[in-house]
């Protein structure tokens, strides 16, 4: 079920994204006059599953997602059609419009993406503000991924400063560290501060282990839900247990616990929990999940959350703050990939779907599609032939020079960038299955 769930978020994120785009071309195609002869939500070869004619265009829906487009006439595109290009131009098609009106026509669907993804960030922040864990908080100190621990870092540790960088959360910690090259990290151990130095190729080390999370917040295990049915019910086990040891393994905190499960899948476990001011032993079966059923307190129990309110003013600046926030943080992303351990991380529709939330989440969803949208953006204007940021290169060099490129460059630029696209998009959904098959 989670997996469909994921899934139509997919879809419906991708949809909306698509149609908005090529409405962006759409638009400002017919302002102009330019003729527009279909506009499709998803591909269409062989068949369509809906079409309808509209005012000289035709309006459909593919049989295959994850996609869509805009015809134009006149234009060098992935349709490749050379019969129209070898006749003359005709007043209604694009290469007869100003170069101007077709840069203009280009760089609609990029505008419309990047103002769609600051848009969407602005409703959240008014719908539902920003809760975020301050630093400061943390005050259990955290749990350290194993690579984190080889670069000095030990569990407990209190982060309390990032060199050349403000962090306000341990994800900005995460984040300067793998995108922004901070090496210098102040923390507090044992009460008393140190600087630890992490090795200039420590985002090679991150990507290359494959590890999700290199901090988390430590919070203690203070029983909150027993399930029914499962093994610490059958022994014994209340709500509002403290969760003190595993079989002699101390485990004052929640992941100390799950990794003391996770050691001792389908064993007898003897568990001692505080209740009240006595100290008690229950005996029980760890699942082969690494189980025994019960659940934590909510991190609110042991955290304060800062929460940020956002009015409809207040909301704009701050919405489009986060949208360039987040474009800068993709761009300066991008050097990762241009290493053996970077270019293992790239993932496909397979992914993208994965980061969507199990249940639907409209503030998830919503988040989603605007990253999405912002991320489009800045992939489609690339100057790389078969994107629009290609097509705006030879505009930009036609409206320099005073006359346009040669007809057969457009096409063997077109034929080059459509190779490029389709590999990479292969070797992206290969690398989810290689990763779901070895995983």
């Amino acid at each position: 079920m989670e997996i469909l769930i994921k899934g139509a978020q997919l879809i419906l994120s991708l949809s909306i994204l698509v149609v908005l785009h090529e409405l962006g071309h759409f638009l400002p195609a017919r302002y102009f006059g330019t003729r527009v002869e279909k506009f499709y939500l998803f591909f269409d070869p062989w068949f369509s599953l809906w079409k309808k004619n509209w005012k000289g265009t035709e309006f459909g829906i593919g049989w295959i997602p994850f996609g869509g487009y805009v015809k134009i006439s006149g234009m060098i595109d992935e349709s490749m059609d050379k019969d129209q290009l070898a006749k003359p131009a005709e007043p209604w098609e694009f290469r007869s419009k100003p170069a101007w009106q077709r840069l203009i026509i280009m760089v609609g669907g990029v505008t419309v993406n990047l103002l769609l993804g600051m848009a969407i960030y602005i409703g959240i922040l008014f719908t539902w503000g920003r809760d975020y864990l301050p630093l400061s908080e943390v005050k259990y100190g955290v749990h350290v991924s194993d690579l984190m621990q080889r670069q000095g870092l030990e569990e407990g540790d209190r982060i309390v400063g990032v060199a050349g960088a403000h962090p306000k959360t341990l994800e900005d910690v995460t984040r300067a560290i793998l995108v922004d090259g901070a090496r210098e990290l102040t923390v507090e151990r044992g009460g008393v501060q140190q600087r630890i130095t992490l090795s200039p190729a420590v985002h090679d080390s991150i990507l290359a282990s494959g590890e999700k999370s290199l901090f988390a917040p430590r919070v203690p295990f203070i029983v909150d839900t027993v399930m029914a049915d499962g093994p610490a019910l059958a022994a014994g086990m209340q709500k509002g247990d403290i969760l003190v040891a595993v079989d002699n393994v101390v485990t004052k905190y929640y992941t100390d616990l799950r990794e003391a499960m996770a050691d001792r899948k389908g064993k007898e476990v003897t568990v001692k929990v505080q209740r009240s001011n006595a100290l008690l032993e229950l005996r029980m079966t760890v699942t082969e999940e690494g189980t025994v059923g019960i659940g934590n307190r909510a991190p609110s129990a042991y955290f304060t959350m800062a929460h940020e309110e956002f009015n409809a003013i207040s909301a704009i600046p701050a919405g489009i703050a986060y949208g360039w926030e987040t474009l800068g943080g993709y761009v300066r992303s991008l050097k990762l990939l241009f290493s053996r351990s970077g270019a293992s991380q790239i993932g496909g529709f397979g992914s993208i779907g994965g980061l969507f939330s199990p249940t639907w989440d409209w503030q998830v969803f919503w988040n989603m599609t605007a990253f999405l949208s912002i991320i489009l953006a800045f992939m489609n204007i690339l100057p790389i032939p078969a994107l629009d940021g290609g097509h705006v290169v030879f505009l930009l060099y036609e409206m320099v020079t005073g006359r346009p490129p040669n007809q057969r460059v457009l096409e063997v630029a077109q034929m080059i960038g459509m190779v490029l696209l389709l590999g990479l998009i292969l070797f992206a959904n290969g690398n989810d299955l290689f990763k779901a098959f070895t995983r």
